[in-house]
């Protein structure tokens, strides 16, 4: 029996069933590298699901961990307040799009950035309805799960959802809906559905993550953005998984020119350590009452003390120049598989960035093809290289490698996905 085998024995029966996870039982990792539990090797493509942009073990990481651990590793910020989580809004206001005054306040995961915003918005507004959009995934709490568009897994037996949030369709060529679509959708919904005058925010993520990263159309995010002008209703942009250099851009609406009202953001927000955050317009963030946002392990100083120097690592070592490059090879060696003879199955490849994407599908009938994908990130796993898929039907093969994996380890993952696509489709 390997170790593996017995550590899932044993996780099948002390873990709840409801985590999802991977059979790879980690032993240790350094940049884009992963080392399981029976000596196995992996090029790691997820990087924690976007996480690690800055790669496993990045030095300057944990030497800025180390130090704080000599200094304390918990105070709570509403008792002790500490000089790095300051350090850290002042980087935020400064670094997100839009020229007006910011403030920031630090939690712990991304679910919990989105519910702060929510409150923050509805607590400026006065309204309460908020509108998302379909494929969109904004955590698993009750807010985050009814923001949420898509049923399976995540609101599946979880009972009624929070009232007064409500569903547009994100606009999507691939699968037929154009952003006049998703824009007229959104107006019919005014007149049938909820008063303009009620909703206190739209959520949108610029690229959505878990959807099929699906980019919003840069003509989209303008038009919302007048569209919430027009009726006093926030812009929320959902950068949890497309923020921090993931894009080519330290946030990903910096793409379109638009600038959103408030932005959550968490993942590669701290390199592998838990922390997020909610940056925006300074009177909305205050909006909320003293003691009614924050939490007692927000902003943990350890967590600070790595997403401060998260910010000089990009900064130093170029990461958003990095991750259009990377994304680049990524994208040019995808629309060469694609193009050749028999790989109709490829139905699109995108991407912004270092978050790259191709759907598949059926070459005969063109519906969605799960099984395919499951197929290509089962074989990729054994041959050494670990991907994810994503998508509301499942067919989206996604790659989130470390923006400072070596441009020869890159071509090593992509050599390896190219022989898996190749032996999937050839049967």
């Amino acid at each position: 029996m390997t170790v593996s085998t017995d550590l899932k024995n044993r996780h099948l029966a002390a873990v709840a069933q409801g985590v999802s996870s991977r059979q790879i039982y980690a032993e240790r990792a350094e940049n884009a590298e992963l080392w399981d539990v029976d000596g196995r090797r992996f090029i790691d493509f997820a990087a924690g699901i976007a996480v690690n942009n800055t790669g496993h073990r990045h030095p300057k990481l944990v030497a800025a961990v180390s130090e704080q651990l000599e200094k304390f590793t918990h105070t709570c910020f509403h008792v002790a307040p500490y000089e790095n989580y300051v350090a850290l809004a002042e980087r935020l206001n400064a670094s997100t799009p839009g020229d007006f005054d910011k403030k920031t306040m630090l939690v712990t995961t991304g679910a919990e950035a989105v519910e702060n915003a929510v409150k923050m918005a509805r607590a400026y507004t006065g309204r309460s309805g908020v509108i998302a959009f379909s494929g969109a995934f904004h955590g698993r709490t009750l807010m985050g799960m009814a923001l949420c568009g898509k049923v399976l897994p995540y609101k599946k037996k979880f009972g009624a959802m929070p009232p007064e949030v409500h569903h547009a369709p994100f606009p999507n060529e691939v699968h037929g809906i154009s952003v006049k679509d998703s824009i007229d959708a959104l107006e019919r919904m005014f007149m049938s559905t909820i008063d303009p005058e009620r909703v206190a925010a739209f959520i949108v993520e610029p690229v959505q993550g878990e959807g099929g990263f699906n980019i919003a159309p840069t003509e989209f995010l303008q038009q919302l953005r007048a569209i919430a002008d027009k009726h006093g209703i926030l812009l929320i942009a959902d950068e949890v998984q497309t923020g921090i250099a993931r894009t080519g851009k330290l946030f990903a609406m910096e793409h379109s020119g638009v600038a959103a009202d408030l932005v959550t953001m968490a993942k590669g927000l701290a390199g592998g350590f838990p922390l997020s955050a909610v940056t925006g317009r300074a009177e909305v963030v205050d909006a909320a009452p003293v003691g009614g946002i924050g939490g007692t392990y927000a902003g943990n100083p350890l967590a600070v003390a790595a997403a401060n120097a998260v910010f000089e690592v990009i900064e130093e070592e170029q990461l958003c120049d990095k991750a259009q490059a990377v994304g680049e090879a990524i994208q040019a060696r995808l629309n060469s598989i694609a193009a050749r003879s028999g790989m109709e199955v490829i139905a699109d490849v995108r991407g912004l960035g270092a978050m790259v994407a191709f759907e598949l599908i059926d070459a005969e009938t063109k519906a969605p093809n799960a099984a395919m994908t499951q197929a290509i990130v089962a074989g990729a796993e054994a041959r050494g290289l670990i991907i994810l898929p994503c998508g509301t039907y499942g067919n989206v093969v996604r790659l989130l490698p470390p923006l400072t994996t070596p441009m020869e380890q890159v071509e090593e993952a992509l050599d390896i996905l190219d022989a898996v696509i190749s032996d999937v489709v050839a049967g």
